[in-house]
């Protein structure tokens, strides 16, 4: 049994997208897929509290953490959701869970490497074993879109131009089917994982 926990938040909706494809990556390996969104409404005189998301996570086998990029880090909403799921870091809850990470801005840098580093050393800090991108960048082929095209590695990365008239959100193509590869890259990693923990307890 494999069980991936996708908790992000997202304001415009491409950080929500994102989640998805990579749950659709995941669920071509993985038994079980949560998405769980962080919403404004879960924080409560600037504390986050949701027992029902957090069960769910300290359930989970891989946890994947998301986050628009907002000034070179992560969005307010989500850092109050971090800094309050920090108590399970007393019990050692996410000791030994796969982690990983993804984002998203509007600005083909955007400091997004900011958002991952942030999301990476706040996994280590609950023990958790970090899983990168493993997708070569498509400008290796000589495109400037595809998978990768930003060139990430230390997680997924998408980008999508600023649109003030409004509309749904959309996602880069190149950018869904990377998400979709993390997604798939995560949950194997977890399976092997999942197996040679139960092969050292054997």
């Amino acid at each position: 049994m494999t069980t991936i926990a996708i908790v992000y938040f997202s304001g415009s909706g491409h950080t929500h997208l994102t989640a998805e494809a990579i749950a659709v990556g995941s669920r071509k390996v993985a038994n079980h897929v949560d998405l769980l969104r962080i919403t404004g409404e879960q924080i409560t005189n600037g504390r986050w509290q949701d027992d029902e998301i957090m069960a769910k996570l300290n359930q989970a086998d891989a946890i994947i953490f998301g986050s628009p990029t907002y000034m070179g880090g992560v969005a307010a909403q989500f850092k109050a959701f971090l800094d309050a799921a920090s108590s399970a870091w007393f019990t050692q809850q996410w000791k030994d869970k796969i982690a990983a990470g993804f984002t998203h801005s509007s600005s083909p840098s955007g400091d997004k490497q900011g958002t991952l580093i942030y999301l990476s050393v706040y996994a280590a800090q609950h023990g958790m074993v970090w899983i990168g991108a493993g997708e070569q960048p498509s400008s290796y082929q000589g495109k400037t879109d595809g998978v990768n095209r930003l060139g990430s590695f230390l997680g997924t990365m998408g980008q999508t131009p600023m649109n003030l008239s409004g509309g749904e959100p959309v996602l880069d193509s190149g950018d869904r089917l990377t998400a979709e590869y993390f997604g798939q890259r995560i949950a194997q990693a977890t399976k092997r994982w999942n197996l040679e923990k139960v092969a050292i307890a054997a």
